[in-house]
């Protein structure tokens, strides 16, 4: 009996531990502050408009000299991750406003960077492509789990009292979201159909798996929501999700599909 109770002793204290190593909600930040962070970084006007315009060009000028450091500058000055972020507030805080603010300035700041690579494509004496631009046109199941990954990272980078950390920076350079818009810019320029299709799919995939991951962190951080939602819209929320997720994921299962015959 004696020897029993030790060992409940134990899994509960090993439990303990456990549940302290992988909390993300010790040192979180206040809902207020968390909110105000998100919603700034998810702005588009301003100076993050213009610092997107820079770091879409820089990108160009790195996938068009096949220059991997310049690539990584462009990506840790893009803005686009906060967006994603400001859209996953919305969603899990229940406000269809901050969900349709956020997604109008995320899909302008899409035609943008898109517009201003294929601006630069034409006026680009280079025309061949490098293989940085070619490497943003195959996407695969490893960019999926990068995605996931890095939506988690990033909010829980956005999420601690400690502002001053690199989680950020890291989560950008990782799941890559400027390069494919840039490539889209090239393929538009160059009338290649087929890259188009591919940059902008890895560019859905890396925006798209990084929301559903950063929605799902901040539910579990408990975010205020704006109203109840009720059983039904929950229901009727996950089968939106699943059903996106799938539609999603449907070219990468073809692709998968057809390199096993």
């Amino acid at each position: 009996m004696k020897h029993r109770e030790e060992l409940e002793r134990e899994r509960e204290t090993l439990s303990a531990v456990l549940k302290k190593m992988f909390s993300i909600t010790e040192d979180a930040a206040s809902n207020e502050e968390i909110r105000d962070r998100i919603l700034s970084g998810g702005k588009i006007t301003g100076t993050n408009m213009v610092v997107m315009i820079c770091a879409i060009l820089i990108a160009s000028v790195g996938l068009n000299t096949n220059s991997v450091a310049v690539i990584i500058g462009a990506m840790l000055i893009s803005p686009l991750m906060g967006s994603i972020l400001a859209i996953s507030y919305g969603t899990a805080s229940n406000d269809a406003y901050l969900v349709k603010r956020h997604a109008v300035g995320f899909a302008v700041q899409i035609f943008m960077s898109v517009a201003t690579a294929t601006v630069y494509f034409l006026l680009s004496p280079v025309k061949e492509p490098t293989e940085q631009l070619l490497a943003r046109t195959n996407p695969s199941f490893f960019d999926v789990l990068i995605a996931l990954a890095g939506g988690i990272a990033g909010i829980v980078g956005q999420t601690r009292k400690d502002k001053s950390n690199n989680i950020i920076p890291g989560v950008a350079i990782a799941t890559a979201l400027m390069p494919p818009l840039c490539t889209c810019g090239y393929a538009i320029a160059n009338g290649n159909l087929r890259m188009l299709l591919g940059a902008f799919y890895l560019f859905t995939i890396n925006a798209y798996f990084i929301y559903i991951a950063s929605d799902l962190m901040l539910v579990l951080l408990r975010t205020p929501r704006v109203r109840a939602m009720t059983f039904t819209e929950w229901k009727r929320l996950r089968k939106k999700m699943y059903r996106n997720t799938l539609l999603v994921l449907l070219p990468i299962l073809a692709i998968a599909i057809g390199w096993n015959r």
